[in-house]
């Protein structure tokens, strides 16, 4: 891998976006790339060999590489090697880029030699040390939350002054929390609405990365949300941005039950003979809510001992099949969300380690009452105080039922199913609340 220029990682300002929102910069040349000319060469003949008959342009778009000034002196190596044949543009165009290429004999034999090392034929890779460079560039400034923009982004949820009064300053400090309490009561959700709203600017992160010839494929169409504008991007020189970099949202990436230790480390593919980031490194720059704490297949203890170095130094420690392990930064907002007592799962060392522990707890009979109103209006159900008199009276009190944050959404979807069926109109009777409520709760 040819060294990094130092001059070819910085902050550029994109037409509308904020002015320090940092970009990859343009490539003009192959050294550009941070990659050697043999790579590349390896890289278009596997593309060649897999795709067939193609012109200059779409092996350039597959590979996410311009063609002039970075793969043209590729080709000319190719061709003059014999591993490639040039044949007719199928149009008056004349540019290089529009010819069709054959691989040829020499080419398909050099190609296979290329595919036993890795068969990843996807985007070219980035160096990895432009990837560290943009973690640290794109999350020097965030801006801080303040308590309108808390209550602004927990619109149509019931949150306590006191629960805002913890959550603000825990998100502020872009570490750890631990959410812990009884099941239903918005963990998840606040963690959600919180997340989007703190994450910030669009992140720009590499398709892959490129670790002295071994390829870590880094986006994820599942975990990562593209930005609304996918548009290329040119600047004032006319040069069109690294197109080996993808624009998404700032990630937030759940994770419940079936998450490993093996799925906390870099995962080889033994047959294609490649990498897979892992959860965290991919939610680098934003949120990784880990979901239902403590019913993962791997023990809990386990699981905390993996965090406690990237939550002190901020950086994370990844092994490559070979042994060898890197370093990458730790740029990402843990958040450990859980039902279960934190005394049955962590000792006090580990819980000293997470900056901000907050306890969401059962509603009041006013936040339920507050709830509930809130969704009659969106379920279109005329809201009645008596109604919800008879309920708590009948179902939670004489029952000995906690409240929970969850209950009036899930209570009045089971009456407006009920109604439905019964074509009537969905209202706060008796008989449809005891019909939803009986078939919504079990007895433990």
């Amino acid at each position: 891998m040819v060294s990094p220029n130092p001059n070819r990682t910085r902050n550029l300002q994109q037409m509308g976006d904020s002015p320090e929102r940092w970009m990859p910069a343009p490539l003009a040349t192959l050294e550009d790339t941070g990659l050697t000319k043999l790579a590349i060469a390896d890289h278009v003949l596997k593309i060649l060999y897999f795709g067939g008959d193609l012109t200059g342009s779409e092996v350039a778009e597959r590979i996410r590489l311009p063609f002039s000034g970075v793969l043209d002196p590729v080709f000319e190596f190719l061709k003059r090697e014999k591993m490639i044949e040039p044949r007719g543009t199928g149009s008056s165009s004349f540019s290089e880029a529009q010819y069709r290429y054959l691989i040829t004999t020499k080419g398909i034999e050099k190609a296979q030699e290329a595919l036993t090392r890795s068969q990843y034929a996807g985007p070219a890779p980035v160096p990895v040390e432009h990837y560290i460079e943009s973690v640290k560039e794109q999350n020097k400034y965030r801006a801080p939350v303040t308590s309108t923009s808390l209550r602004k982004v927990m619109e149509n949820l019931v949150v306590s002054e006191e629960m805002l009064n913890k959550v603000g300053p825990a998100v502020n400090s872009g570490r750890s929390i631990f959410l812990y309490g009884p099941p239903g009561n918005g963990k998840t959700t606040i963690s959600e609405r919180v997340g989007r709203m703190v994450l910030g600017q669009d992140l720009w992160i590499p398709y892959a990365i490129d670790v002295d010839g071994q390829v870590i494929q880094m986006y994820d169409s599942i975990n990562h949300e593209l930005s609304d504008d996918q548009e290329k991007v040119r600047y004032a020189t006319g040069l069109v941005a690294d197109p080996r970099w993808v624009s998404i949202k700032r990630p937030m990436i759940m994770v419940g039950g079936e998450l490993t230790l093996q799925s906390l480390d870099l995962t080889y593919d033994d047959i294609n003979k490649f990498y897979e980031a892992p959860y965290q490194m991919k939610a680098n720059g934003g949120m990784f809510l880990i979901d239902d704490f403590g019913r993962q297949q791997v023990r809990a203890v386990d699981l905390l001992n993996r965090w406690i170095v990237p939550l002190e130094k901020r950086v994370d420690f990844l092994t490559l099949n070979n042994g060898r392990k890197i370093e990458i930064p730790f740029n990402v907002l843990i958040v450990f969300s859980t039902n279960l007592d934190p005394k049955d799962l962590v000792d006090e060392a580990f819980l000293r380690r997470i900056r901000h522990k907050i306890e969401v707890g059962n509603p009041t009979l006013e936040q339920f009452r507050d709830i509930f109103k809130i969704m009659c209006k969106i379920m279109r159900v005329p809201y009645d105080d008596q109604a919800l008199a008879y309920l708590v009276k009948k179902w939670y009190i004489a029952k000995g039922r906690d409240l929970r944050m969850v209950h009036p959404r899930d209570i009045l979807s089971q009456l407006v199913d009920i109604a439905n069926y019964q074509q009537r109109p969905p209202e706060l009777t008796p008989e449809l609340i005891d019909q939803a409520a009986a078939s919504y709760f079990v007895e433990l």
